[in-house]
């Protein structure tokens, strides 16, 4: 296989390369006219002396493998040449006298062949012996590889070779193979003319007046794409974006169990380098496993690792953090191509978002309970999910929303990533970190397969201390300190472009290898901010994402809390009538008004479809609706707890503070709940569980993160978990069946709905003490075709009352062989407080007695068949 040339040459000390056909020519070593030079390794007994990188205030050993470089005088003989052609890279040098350097690198014979020729101009005035003065290095040319077994120190005496130019009529050759184990490293030589009158003058070097250089098994590369890739000829390209670093140092392992490299490789600004993108290609046959990459200049801070690829798809966690010492996991990128996967027959679900019921989870929560009664390696993990399938499917979701998966800070949670290209370790089966990639991938393949979509929540606007951007490039990811004021130490400068590309480039990502339907972005109203972090009314990333030809096609949702300062930041979100959001007003108004202090105007607003946000182009439909999140109280403490420490919360103990024994205090309790869920559903817009809320997850009354337990797959069986668990999936199959009014995407028109009071006027919408709202919803049976008229859709008619008192309600008269039947009332004992086919209200009545903290819905059917 031929080495893979140079792509581009970036300063003149390169004047040209190319490829062309060749065979050798024998090159002679010093006082050795008859034979070549080779170069390979030889095992030695002793343990040979480390080489040392000086370039900082610390020393970083190269290699400790027991082999030294060994260069022997082969004769024809010794060694066979087959004359094959292949490929070679060419490199033309100027000198510091204007002359030229051609260099000439191929692979063949299991060698990499090296031949150095001084062109005619050269010799001009030069009549002496031409010897050129030559070694090898990695990481710091000043000090060489030992080429003496028996003189394993660094000097240039004992790691240098002189080889005497055989003369040609085209100028003078020297020829140098090099075994392949060797390999990469550059050659360093300069040339020296031994009759030469003045000494200043008996070294040639290049225009630069350093040695010149050549790469011995890896080549320039390409600056794009960013990340590893792997070209078809064999070779693998890396490319890291650093605008601020001085050198950048291509770390390699051939075992991911050592905590130093084998190899460290010097990037050659005038070579490896195009405007800020450093790069470069290695023999792909190479035994390497790991890489990363060591920055000089980037930071004031010194790494004493090496440096994660931010475009790494998948990584090792090669470093199991010291006690007491940088708590936040040391990852490197593992040299190999994703792993396949079988994606056939994968359908994408593509449902309508007005017709989405979404579920939201922390994957290692769900299932890593023992009440999960998972295998150890299943448990906690995205197989966990697939297990666990039916119980989605019992609750009548057709989406799942992921808490943050990347990689990130354990010791802060999901909410500070350090990586954003490939699933973290915790989610997948220990061992080969590409099981955990094909687990996820298997996950959203047979979630799709039931119907489900899958979506992701994301945060790109911050990462932990750890992460290896920080010590790359900050100041081209980064946000600095005195951009208008802030002091965010690890916000990325999301709008910026490079950082803009990354965004795009994980989200394509994903979108592309593990086929996720949507995105959920937190602190979205951060992406707003500019290069310089003041707010922008068309920030260039959201109208990226919002017409990107592939991300444009997904669900987009934007949600407004900062998980670093842990509140929420509502502003205009520019959305481009593509963009949902988190709708944090909706849980705001039904809290206040489900404890008595909100007003009735913004409880109709929330009903209708926040159209105070999503109106101007975008509809119901983008308002993704929730009541408890993962953070902040779950469901059930917001009906136990209300002291001042949760004020902030919105919510109410019914009576008592936490736990309690008082019946009365239960049953409020146990209503209000009912009442969340009920007008969860009951609203326009898309409904957001929260993972346990079905089951009384509870975290003591604590709103922070942390507090969060797994999911008890044994409260599932409680009575409040049956009842809670039928209740969700009663009010998933009546918005289904009553898409007409439930599932719009479009708001009501004003014939379509009509305010109550409990005495059929109007409601009392500014009196404060009014606690009491209904409303009727009238299905358009215009463009409806059915046989008979018992299949046509009735009119809903929902009231709430969160008043402390029973609210006599006049029912809305319905035609003649019409009837309400009573579908919810929150107020009756479990199973009777709801009903899939409802119960008929008395014959002639015309009330209905509503009982304190309550919610009833009743539909309108009819009566003669």
């Amino acid at each position: 296989m031929a080495m893979l040339p140079l792509s581009s040459v970036l300063q003149s000390c390169y004047l040209g390369r190319g490829t062309a056909e060749s065979s050798k020519s024998v090159a002679c070593a010093r006082g050795c006219h008859s034979e070549r030079v080779v170069c390979c390794l030889r095992n030695v007994d002793a343990v040979q002396k480390p080489f040392y990188w000086n370039g900082g205030n610390f020393t970083q050993k190269i290699s400790s493998k027991p082999y030294g470089l060994m260069v022997v005088a082969a004769t024809a003989a010794d060694t066979s040449v087959i004359q094959t052609a292949g490929q070679v890279s060419k490199y033309l040098f100027r000198t510091e006298t204007t002359g030229l350097v051609k260099v000439s690198v191929d692979k063949r014979n299991s060698k990499y062949g090296v031949q150095i020729q001084v062109l005619p101009s050269e010799l001009d005035g030069r009549l002496g012996e031409l010897v050129m003065i030559w070694g090898l290095f990695r990481s710091d040319a000043q000090s060489l590889m030992s080429l003496d077994s028996q003189s394993v120190g660094t000097s240039n005496k004992q790691s240098t070779v002189e080889t005497v130019f055989q003369s040609k009529s085209s100028g003078k050759l020297v020829e140098l193979d090099f075994e392949l184990s060797l390999a990469p490293f550059y050659l360093s030589f300069f040339l020296k003319s031994e009759l030469a009158s003045e000494v200043n003058n008996s070294e040639i070097k290049s225009h630069r007046k350093t040695n010149f250089v050549v790469p011995i098994g890896f080549s320039s590369g390409h600056p794009t794409p960013l990340g590893l890739s792997f070209l078809s000829d064999g070779s693998v390209n890396f490319a890291v974006l650093s605008r601020s670093s001085e050198s950048v140092v291509l770390c390699l392992y051939d075992d991911m169990r050592k905590e130093k490299p084998v190899i460290e490789l010097d990037l050659d600004p005038y070579v490896n380098r195009s405007g800020d993108v450093w790069h470069a290609s290695i023999d792909g046959s190479l035994p390497f496993v790991g890489y990363g990459y060591r920055c000089k200049g980037a930071t004031a801070e010194k790494t004493e690792h090496a440096l994660l690829d931010p475009y790494a798809k998948i990584l090792v966690d090669y470093i199991p953090p010291r006690e007491g010492f940088n708590l936040v996991p040391r990852f490197l990128g593992q040299l190999c191509k994703e792993p396949a996967f079988d994606w056939s027959n994968d359908i994408r679900p593509n449902i309508p978002m007005e017709k989405l019921i979404v579920y939201h989870l922390n994957v290692s929560n769900f299932t890593k309970d023992k009440s999960s009664k998972l295998p150890a390696q299943v448990a906690g993990t995205f197989s966990g999910i697939t297990e666990k399938l039916q119980h989605f499917k019992d609750l009548g979701v057709n989406a799942i929303l992921l808490e943050p998966i990347f990689p990130f800070d354990e010791q802060k949670g999901p909410y500070f990533p350090v990586h954003f290209f490939s699933p973290g370790h915790l989610c997948g089966p220990p061992g080969d970190p590409s099981s955990i990639i094909n687990s996820m991938k298997q996950m959203v393949k047979e979630v799709h397969a039931n119907g489900i979509e899958v979506f992701l929540q994301v945060v790109f606007t911050h990462t932990a201390e750890g992460a290896s951007l920080l010590h790359i490039d900050k100041s081209s990811y980064y946000y600095l300190e005195d951009d208008m004021g802030m002091k965010s130490g690890n916000s990325l400068n999301c709008n910026y472009p490079p950082v803009q590309q990354l965004i795009l480039d994980s989200l394509r990502h994903w979108v592309v290898e593990y086929h996720i339907d949507g995105f959920c972005f937190v602190n979205a109203s951060f992406l707003t901010r500019g290069f310089h972090g003041e707010f922008l009314t068309h920030p260039p990333l959201i109208e990226a994402i919002a017409f990107d030809p592939l991300l444009s096609k997904v669900k987009l949702i934007a949600d407004f809390w900062d998980p670093v300062e842990k509140t929420s930041k509502e502003i205009i979100f520019p959305h481009w009538k593509r963009w949902a959001e988190i709708n944090s007003k909706f849980c705001d108004d039904v809290r206040n008004f489900l404890r008595g202090n909100g007003s009735l105007s913004k409880l109709a607003t929330r009903l209708c479809g926040s159209g105070d946000v999503f109106s101007g182009g975008r509809g119901p439909a983008f308002s993704l609706n929730y009541i408890a999140r993962n953070f902040g109280l779950p469901l059930v403490d917001l009906v136990s707890f209300s002291s001042r420490a949760v004020a902030s919360e919105l919510s109410w103990n019914c009576g008592e503070e936490g736990p309690t024994n008082k019946n009365a205090v239960l049953e409020r309790r146990l209503k209000q709940i009912r009442n969340f869920l009920f007008i969860l559903f009951i609203s326009l817009g898309v409904p957001v569980l929260n993972m346990g809320d079905e089951c009384g997850r509870s975290s003591g009354g604590s709103p922070a993160y942390e507090a969060r337990k797994p999911f008890d797959w044994n409260a599932l069986r409680t009575g409040f978990g049956v009842q809670t668990t039928q209740f969700i999936s009663f009010l998933s199959k009546l918005r289904t069946r009553r898409s007409d009014l439930l599932q719009k995407g479009d708001f009501l028109d004003e014939e379509n709905i009509e305010w109550h009071g409990s005495d059929q006027s109007p409601p009392r919408w500014v009196d404060p003490s009014n606690k009491f709202l209904a409303m009727t919803l009238k299905a358009d049976t215009g463009e409806i075709e059915s046989s008979t008229a018992s299949d046509l859709p009735g009119h809903l008619f929902a009231a709430f009352n969160s008043a402390d008192h029973s609210e006599s309600v006049v029912l809305p008269p319905l035609p003649a062989g019409m009837a309400w039947y009573r579908l919810v009332d929150t107020a009756l004992p479990f199973p009777g407080f709801f009903s899939e086919t409802g119960t008929p209200i008395e014959d002639g009545s015309a009330k209905y007695e509503m009982k304190s903290h309550s919610c009833m819905l009743l539909e309108a059917k009819c009566t003669n068949g």
